[in-house]
Order: structure tokens, then sequence, then C-alpha cells
């Protein structure tokens, strides 16, 4: 598996299911919906909101 690029503060598990589904870089982000994410085991909505907190600043967002 490749090295995740995502803010550490996703927590462990998070990280390593979204590199497992492909996600290793916030830029692979914009346009994925919350509830795809969601369904993902590890991924909650303080992992949700955490994407949005580094999404945003960057003029980026999930799809809604």
């Amino acid at each position: 598996m490749s090295e995740s690029e995502l803010p550490a503060s996703l927590g462990e598990v998070a990280r390593r299911e979204l590199a497992l589904h492909g996600w290793t870089t916030l830029d692979q982000f914009e346009g994925v919906s919350a509830k795809e994410l969601l369904a993902i085991h590890g991924v909650g909505p303080k992992a949700i909101r955490i994407l949005r907190e580094h999404l945003e600043p960057e003029g980026r967002q999930l799809a809604p």
C-alpha cells in the first residue's frame, strides 16, 4: 500500500480504510459524497468534518 498523505487527525483506522479504497490524497476527495465515504468502515462524521476542514481552505469540497 502506498503512503497516505491524508491528515493524521483523521485517525489511523479511517486513513487506512480510505487508502484501501484508493483515496490517499486530499485532491482525490473533491466531488466525492459524504454518504459514499460514510459507507466505509472506520469513516464517521468526525472524519467527514476533518476532510471538509482541510478541503475548504483550498476552495474544494465534498459533493452534496
